[in-house]
């Protein structure tokens, strides 16, 4: 049975390359469709265990059965070399092998993809004509396959998208392993198209089908199940969907415990992801304690600058538990290891300075802290061969933040902006820029600037809806960002609505008694009072006090500041407070069609909460 290998792309792998199936019958049982390392596989690479780009478009690893191709006469455009024959003929069964393999020799040659693009689809024509009534032809796959691929190298990854669709339209998984495999590899190679194009809903959606396949054809022990479940995870990962990523990262590591020997490099890479998981969760514990089983086992395969790398994020869970001692230790071993395998001018180096700067900005060394921060500006503003441009972009961003800290926004917008620039053109990236876009936004709120802060957002939100994220906590808070920008431009309503949708997606991925959900509620009550839906401010921020009575205690001092506003608003309203709280689903009508005061007594600076 040939094996269903997950499209493993490494965090460090190059840009994406054109890498065709290969013609010949294959005698290995277990063929690795890796997107980047399609003809040579290579060991598993123990990076990062979150990519910092997302998985490339590869070609699938389907066979086909090669036909010879047609012989050549003196007047044929194949034995001249200069042509394909014309669309009439494609339905000679002979042909459809050959413009394969003519596409296959011009990308090999350097022609450019553009002229193997022609015989691309000149072949999967010639495939879906000669293919027998009734009867999926695995070749016909494989070549949509190949023509996705292509599309991809030359960024049109929209046209890719069709041809997949039709692609994974083809094997019947059911007929056998050679079907199976061929699905599988359309749909993670459709998956991989759609994280280039930022869709991370449907992308996830196509690895969740592939692994589906993959388990059904080789049952759930698999290692390869393992590496496409680690796949998958990365995904959630990236799409901070965690609870998702932890079952599945649980999943993957099991499988390589039960195949592996004890301290290997697959066990290794697992741990890394989950402490990465862990450690967005909030569980640094359990994030020190995967990070340092994965140090033993890189250290174990002599995995030197791998062991470099697991320091710094050692050192990033001691930042987050405040061992400044320890973590500045873990960051200097790091750093020493780094600058003398890799050059003092690395990014690697660059990346470590970064993470002193924060640590000495968050204990008042704020010189060491700014000396750290030039020395890494220094190396991204003269980057050495090889250093990728979303390396560049991720140190300038988290430079601005530090920046950001000590008050100097207008400098954090200037790194911001250049970030922004370098990843602009690159594809699968819209999460990220959008990610900057926010970012620049409350800068740009903070020093004033709020038509330029309600742009950025609103350029951030268009990104992350059509990337799927309108589910995260992450797009609720800037859905609440936005909001406050336009309630300092007086576009109060628009600002009601955007509260609105903060508020109820804040409610379903933090909870009602979140810091961020209750911020959101005091900013609608808020607008509201603004708009003269006095009754419904009030019933807002009943729920609200009754929430912090009941559940969080009265010692925070918003917890005076909302019940003074609330009797505001019940002395206005001639009321005393109401000491049944009703249900959440109750508390607003969103159909509300009370008559806007244009006068109504507004609380001092809105109430609003940033």
């Amino acid at each position: 049975m040939p094996g269903l290998v997950s499209v493993k792309t490494p965090p460090d792998a190059p840009a994406p390359r054109i890498s065709l199936p290969d013609a010949s019958p294959r005698s290995d049982p277990a063929p690795n469709p890796n997107p980047i390392q399609a003809h040579a596989p290579t060991p598993p690479k123990p990076a990062s265990p979150l990519p910092k780009k997302p998985p490339s478009p590869s070609p699938s690893r389907s066979k086909f059965s090669p036909r010879k191709p047609p012989p050549e006469s003196p007047g044929s455009a194949a034995g001249a070399g200069a042509g394909v024959p014309p669309d009439a003929s494609l339905d000679n069964p002979d042909l459809g092998p050959f413009l394969l393999k003519l596409a296959r020799d011009t990308i090999a040659s350097g022609d450019g993809p553009a002229k193997a693009l022609d015989y691309a689809i000149r072949a999967s024509k010639s495939f879906e004509r000669c293919a027998a009534d009734g009867e999926p032809s695995l070749d016909l796959a494989m070549s949509l396959h190949v023509l996705a691929a292509i599309y991809c190298s030359l960024g049109r990854f929209e046209e890719a998208v069709p041809a997949l669709e039709r692609a994974i339209q083809v094997p019947e998984p059911g007929r056998g392993p050679d079907h199976a495999l061929a699905s599988f590899s359309g749909y993670m190679q459709l998956g991989d198209t759609f994280s280039m194009l930022g869709l991370v809903d449907r992308s996830i959606g196509c690895y969740e089908q592939g692994l589906k396949i993959q388990i059904e054809a080789l049952g759930e022990t698999d290692p390869r199940v393992g590496e496409t479940c680690r796949y998958l995870a990365e995904a959630h990962v990236q799409a901070m969907q965690f609870d998702k990523a932890e079952e599945l990262s649980k999943k993957t590591l099991e499988i390589h415990r039960a195949h592996s020997e004890p301290a290997s490099l697959e066990e290794a890479a697992d741990r890394r992801l989950m402490a990465l998981i862990c450690e967005a969760k909030g569980d640094y514990e359990s994030a020190l304690e995967h990070l340092v089983l994965a140090s033993m086992a890189m250290i174990a395969n002599g995995q030197d600058n791998e062991v470099a790398a697991i320091d710094v994020s050692i050192g990033n869970i001691y930042l987050s538990l405040c061992r400044f001692d320890e973590a500045v230790f873990s960051y200097q071993k790091a750093l020493t290891v780094f600058k003398s395998s890799k050059g003092d001018s690395h990014p690697s180096v660059a990346s470590v300075y970064v993470r002193l700067a924060d640590l000495y900005h968050r204990t008042g060394k704020l010189r060491e802290s700014k000396s750290y921060c030039e020395n890494a500006l220094r190396i991204y503003s003269k980057p050495v061969p090889g250093t990728t441009t979303e390396e560049i972009a991720c140190g300038l961003t988290e430079i601005s933040a530090i920046y950001e800290s000590v008050d100097e926004p207008e400098e954090a917008l200037k790194l911001l902006q250049k970030a922004m620039k370098l990843l602009e053109d690159k594809p699968g990236q819209q999460s990220t820029i959008a990610g900057i876009e926010a970012r620049m936004g409350v800068m740009f709120y903070m020093i004033g600037r709020y038509e330029e802060a309600r742009n950025s957002f609103e350029n951030a939100v268009t990104k992350l809806r059509a990337s799927g994220e309108r589910k995260s906590a992450f797009f609720g808070v800037v859905l609440n960002q936005m909001g406050l920008a336009c309630v300092q431009l007086f576009k109060i309503d628009e600002a009601a609505e955007l509260f609105e949708e903060a508020r109820s997606i804040l409610e379903q991925e933090c909870g009602p008694c979140h810091q961020d959900t209750l911020g959101v509620y005091s900013n609608l009550a808020a607008t509201y009072d603004a708009m003269g839906r006095v009754e419904d401010a009030i019933e807002i921020l009943e729920y609200v006090l009754k929430l912090r009575e009941e559940k969080l205690g009265i010692a925070n001092p918003d917890f005076e500041d909302e019940k003074g506003r609330l009797a505001e608003l019940l002395k206005e309203a001639g009321r005393s407070r109401n000491r049944k709280a009703k249900s959440l689903e109750n508390l607003i009508d969103p159909n509300s069609k009370r008559t806007k005061k244009e006068g109504t007594k507004r609380w001092p600076g809105l109430g609003f909460r940033i």
